[in-house]
């Protein structure tokens, strides 16, 4: 009987106990490669981003296609949320499950970007934080995914623009005056930047 208390106490709970072992398993082994990455094993870092983004890419295209939304949104949901998480890594509680970290941050990119593409975000529903990692979506180039590598490849201002709308949340109005361009320069920047990063995961770019 102690053993099931403790299971509904888990961030996590919510699963059948056969499908919880994997849903833990997956948790412990992202948040062991974050805090190793964290005190500085760039290797680690490396496959946290590759197994992550396999977990981002299925989560979002079950949302997306429940939302009514094409699947082939995903990919840059997916490259957003990674440049989020590479830049508030720091903020991560080390002492804490990493699941429900990622999964509010994952969770605030899909209602944000269904909000901008006039979808229904009432779509979204308030689970668990153990759906983002209960199932995966293996591509090509898994373990190229290195944030800073693929945006070095990007022009300053393709960078920059995606940073600020993608990364620090400003409005495309506010990007574009931080800049000193147009509005329409800005977004243009973010879907062609957007872009180039989905082919360089895809290995279409180098």
């Amino acid at each position: 009987m102690a053993e099931h208390a403790t299971y509904h106490r888990h961030p996590l709970s919510g699963y059948e106990p056969a499908r919880l072992v994997p849903v833990l398993q997956t948790e412990e082994e992202l948040r062991g490669l974050l805090i190793a990455s964290l005190a500085g094993s760039a290797a680690d870092y490396r496959r946290f981003l590759g197994r992550l983004g396999s977990h981002l890419r299925a989560y979002y295209k079950g949302k997306l296609t429940r939302s009514g939304r094409p699947d082939t949104e995903a990919e840059d949901l997916v490259q957003e949320t990674l440049m989020v998480i590479h830049v508030r890594r720091h903020t991560y509680d080390v002492t804490q499950p990493v699941t429900p970290w990622i999964h509010a941050i994952a969770r605030y990119k899909l209602i944000d970007h269904l909000r901008r593409t006039r979808a229904a975000a009432a779509d979204v529903p308030v689970e668990d934080a153990g759906v983002l990692v209960a199932r995966d979506d293996h591509v090509a180039a898994e373990s190229s995914l290195d944030v800073e590598r693929l945006l070095a490849h990007l022009p300053p201002k393709m960078r920059n623009a995606i940073l600020s709308t993608r990364v620090e949340g400003l409005s495309a109005a506010e990007a574009a005056e931080r800049a000193g361009m147009s509005e329409t320069a800005i977004k243009v920047s973010v879907h062609r930047g957007l872009k180039t990063l989905a082919n360089l995961v895809g290995g279409k770019a180098r």
